[in-house]
């Protein structure tokens, strides 16, 4: 892989359509109002708030866990997870650089929360629950001051840290029954704790918020209350609301310069609260659980996080939500261009089908079929219907203006319908299942009904191509077949045989040559007519190859998968042309766009890719 990135040029990415909505906190505005700094697997994003410009700071080997932004904006801090018995990186980079200033390495498996000290001086650090300790740092020369367990034996552990407003010695960590201040003694190198006294109030705390003044801080607990603890005496000052609590628990809290509270909830309200009696003001209800809310200046503007990977910004004055930002939340499982058009791609994921605007990044349609998961999906020719997979054993078919149900095939297959085509004439959908078995359906305005059952592969279908003509098709299978039928008698033509779960195949334009891909790591060009083998590229050095695609002029094809590189090849020559870095998981699906302007690339963690296509079309 490294030899390839030295020699290869990187291909340009563009935008990225993606935010994890799970890591606690992940979204924030940088202290220059002009970025939205958030995490997306193994990427930090930064987003400029003006013109929609973004930025990505590449270092982690695995998924960020959690985000900060230091007082002065000029560092920026995260965690990551990995595997047990694995050290957990933290890295500190340079905003203004974009570059790491300092990669940490300390905790185990994974790191929980971070705070910086409010003259940056420290960076603190909370291990996760396999790792159980607090870490402080020194920004400057990038070495660990001091560490100690996070929580006394008999608490659980502790999940959220922050830093005192004003003090570099004094800051916060809470958990399952803890809450404890530190303070740092610089000259012993020591942090030394102390227990808030809660009498008999047992509380798991989610988050800390510490106003600017620094005489008490706030707690949101799993049981939807606000606790109040004096950081003087270390004492319980008093626990709101008392009758009216919020639903599944408070995730997140900021105090506002007016002293008024924003409430972010597990069941995805967001609640501003009077400063002074806790009454609630104003209430907002959001799509998935609150998990980040973000100030921008003053708080005069704020941005909201949720679980479903959701970006919504509002103001205070007016308390409305305006929807910004929307992305999957789970893996992608595939997409498809319209026949000949550019400008949208629909992709398919747990839950939904979701259209998007290419340039913008934009969702302008969203399809769902709650607690299904979309396996395929395809837009037909004449661009009059969308053609989708399920895990439900259907076939369902929707009308893209409105997104409404036009048709469905029940018991599509007897397992999950896995792979879908259309006709070039329209009339008919030739899908593949679970089962192994390959069918072809008609289409009719009211009815549909089933021409042909082709049974030779043996386990599931990953991927069907028709021929232009809409005379021959070719299927690839996890069973190590690939199988060239005629449409016309529904007979096998050929099959090629290899010793690997094949994920995807390609007609070259001309269509005497088909190219394969599976998890084997090669790459595999055949002959139409007789089946034999042409060549075979070694397509990577780790993991399968899971999608593919070929230019429209057939002089170069691209790949993706398992090593979460993106390849364009030259068809000719096998060589690789360029390399995309950029993915933070197995990539799940490549397209080139029909006008040969981008490729999009969707992964396992729920992100889309749009990159420029390096060859002059």
């Amino acid at each position: 892989m490294t030899e390839e990135k030295h020699d290869v040029p990187q291909l340009e990415l563009q935008a990225v359509i993606g935010f994890n909505g799970y890591v606690s906190c992940g979204l924030r505005v940088h202290p220059d109002r002009e970025h939205l700094i958030y995490p997306l697997g193994c990427t930090v994003i930064l987003k400029s708030l003006t013109d929609g410009q973004q930025e990505f700071l590449h270092g982690h080997t695995n998924y960020i866990s959690c985000v900060t932004v230091s007082k002065s904006g000029r560092y920026l801090a995260s965690g990551q997870v990995t595997y047990m018995g694995f050290k957990a990186d933290v890295i500190i980079w340079d905003f203004a650089k974009r570059k790491i200033h300092a990669r940490l390495q300390l905790h185990k498996a994974k790191v929980e929360s971070l705070a910086f000290s409010p003259n940056d001086i420290y960076l603190v650090s909370l291990g996760g629950q396999d790792d159980g300790s607090i870490v402080v740092w020194n920004v400057e020369s990038k070495e660990a001051i001091c560490g100690s367990p996070a929580s006394p034996h008999i608490a659980g552990h502790s999940l959220t840290i922050q830093y005192s407003n004003t003090n570099d010695n004094i800051f916060v960590s809470a958990g399952n029954g803890t809450i404890r201040v530190w303070e740092l003694d610089l000259t012993n190198r020591k942090i030394r704790p102390t227990e808030c006294q809660m009498g008999q109030l047992k509380r798991i705390v989610r988050c800390i918020e510490v106003p600017e003044d620094d005489t008490f801080f706030y707690c949101g607990t799993s049981s939807g209350d606000v606790l109040k603890v004096n950081l003087e005496t270390r004492l319980l000052n008093s626990c709101w609301p008392v009758k009216q609590k919020f639903n599944k628990g408070v995730n997140v809290l900021k105090v506002l310069k007016t002293g008024d509270f924003l409430v972010g909830s597990g069941d995805g309200m967001c609640t501003l609260c009077s400063g002074s009696n806790y009454k609630t003001i104003k209430k907002v209800q959001l799509e998935g659980g609150v998990t980040s809310i973000a100030l921008r200046g003053e708080g005069h503007q704020f941005f909201l996080g949720t679980e479903v990977a959701q970006i919504y910004r509002f103001s205070y004055t007016d308390f409305k939500e305006e929807l910004i930002t929307t992305s999957h939340n789970s893996a992608v499982m595939g997409m498809s261009f319209p026949f000949g058009c550019s400008d949208l791609f629909a992709t398919c994921s747990k839950d939904d089908i979701r259209i998007w605007h290419t340039v913008t990044s934009k969702e302008l349609l969203r399809i769902k079929v709650p607690n299904m998961t979309c396996n395929a999906v395809e837009i037909m020719m004449d661009g009059r219907s969308i053609v989708s997979a399920w895990n439900d054993g259907k076939i369902r078919v929707f009308s893209p203006e409105s997104g409404q149900l036009s048709s469905v095939i029940h018991n599509a297959h007897s397992m999950s319908v896995t792979a879908i085509t259309c006709t070039r004439d329209c009339r008919r959908i030739v899908s593949g299942g679970g089962e192994g078995q390959v069918r072809v359906w008609e289409l009719q305005p009211e009815f549909h009904k089933l021409i042909a059952t082709m049974k030779e592969h043996k386990a599931t279908v990953t991927c069907i191509k028709i021929k232009s003509n809409d005379k021959e098709c070719v299927t690839t299978s996890s069973d190590g077949a690939c199988i060239i039928w005629c449409l016309v008698r529904f007979v096998r033509n050929q099959m090629v045989l290899a010793n690997t779960l094949f994920r995807s195949v390609c007609y070259h334009p001309e269509e005497y040559q088909i190219i394969t891909s599976g998890t084997d790591r090669k790459i595999g060009y055949w002959e139409v007519y007789d089946g034999s083998a042409i060549r075979e590229l070694e397509g990577s050095l780790s993991g399968s190859i899971n999608g593919m695609d070929i230019s429209p002029d057939g002089n170069y094809f691209v790949t993706g998968g398992d090593d979460k590189l993106l390849k364009v090849w030259g068809y000719a020559e096998g060589e690789v042309t360029h390399v995309g870095i950029g993915h933070s998981g197995s990539i799940t699906s490549v397209r080139i766009c029909p006008n040969r302007k981008y490729i999009v690339s969707t992964s396992e963690d729920g992100a889309v890719l749009r990159w420029k296509y390096p060859h002059p079309s």
